[in-house]
């Protein structure tokens, strides 16, 4: 009875012996692994996974001192090649045999650092619209004063002034419009993103013609519920952050990858949904500066010299007027960023 309850958890467990050969694992462990019993039993359980050598230490002492332990997210490598972040428990029940119960980190992670995400999104989004206020207001009144003062001069030369000031306040109001994203309610309809994804394809072939675009979609994906012009904006201001990171970076054979997968019962925040459309674009360029990781998305901040910092940030409040989000993660060679977007309509 007691091992048909183990089996039916959804905690990892496994039975290691004195010597770490793994004796026996429950299905989630299987699941988790991606190993049958069957074929690894009987094998040391470090020659199936990935780890630094403290892992194998750990183990051995607390089988030695008979004294359990715990160790809070550490990186395992699976035989597959996937990484995983776990919290895993060593529990000695003899001299000779170690239980260990393995919980994986990584979906709680990600769903932690996507509610931060959305979080900062809405506060960027209270700030910008305070600034944007603030902004415009005496912006309007400077733009009123030079009109009426344009009125009453008669000399070409004086006039001149009064039309650089109106076109400056125009400017910043542009600017200041730029800041708070699209400046007009999403029209959703039913769409096909691999449409949105060919023409935004299209428009950066014509502008970056040196980088090679690989197309990776998922021809099964059913058609998503947005606004198509929005999309394009979107996935354009991050394809074309990618294609210039990499011109300015002088990468050798440029290459963007689009790849389009669903997510099946994904968490998006704290919410769940049935089935998520995962974008993903990849560049093989130098990577995001450091430095940049947390305040990627807030307005004005580039890594760029020349970058107006608002084409992540514009992409992100885009996806969130969705119900979705864009994530990223980058090193040198690899960057990809994530645009996630709910595929439930809203009657669903």
């Amino acid at each position: 009875m007691y091992q048909r309850l183990i089996e039916h958890m959804t905690t990892a467990v496994l039975l290691l012996d004195d010597q770490l050969r793994l004796q026996w694992m429950n299905p989630a462990a299987e699941a988790l692994l991606a190993l049958s019993l069957a074929r690894v039993s009987g094998q040391a359980l470090l020659e199936l996974i990935d780890t630094d050598n403290e892992v194998g230490e750990r183990l051995t002492r607390a089988l030695r001192e008979s004294h359990p332990f715990t160790q809070r997210e550490a990186r395992l490598t699976l035989a597959t090649g996937d990484s995983l972040t776990v919290d895993y428990t060593a529990s000695p029940i003899s001299g000779q045999e170690l239980l260990l119960e393995v919980e994986p980190r990584d979906r709680l992670l990600r769903i932690s650092r996507e509610e931060a995400l959305q979080s900062r999104q809405e506060t960027i989004k209270v700030l910008t619209r305070g600034l944007a206020h603030e902004v415009k207001n005496p912006l309007g009144g400077i733009r009123g004063a030079a009109q009426l003062l344009e009125r009453d001069l008669k000399d070409p030369a004086q006039t001149e002034f009064t039309r650089i000031i109106i076109e400056e306040a125009d400017r910043l109001r542009d600017l200041v419009d730029s800041m708070l994203g699209p400046n007009r309610l999403a029209r959703h309809s039913t769409l096909n993103i691999h449409r949105v994804l060919e023409r935004v394809a299209a428009l950066l072939a014509a502008e970056y013609p040196g980088i090679h675009i690989v197309r990776d979609y998922d021809p099964s994906l059913p058609e998503l519920h947005g606004d198509e012009a929005q999309l394009i904006q979107a996935v354009l201001n991050v394809m074309r952050n990618a294609a210039q990171a990499m011109t300015e970076g002088a990468t050798q054979q440029p290459e963007l990858v689009l790849r389009t997968r669903a997510r099946r019962q994904f968490t998006l925040g704290a919410k769940r949904h049935r089935l998520v459309c995962k974008i993903a674009i990849i560049d093989n360029g130098p990577g995001i500066a450091s430095g940049f990781e947390e305040t990627l998305f807030y307005p004005m901040v580039s890594g760029r010299a020349e970058g107006s910092g608002l084409g992540l940030s514009i992409a992100q409040s885009i996806l969130h007027q969705h119900q979705g989000l864009v994530e990223y993660e980058s090193r040198p060679g690899h960057t990809e960023f994530r645009l996630l977007i709910p595929l439930e309509t809203p009657h669903d």
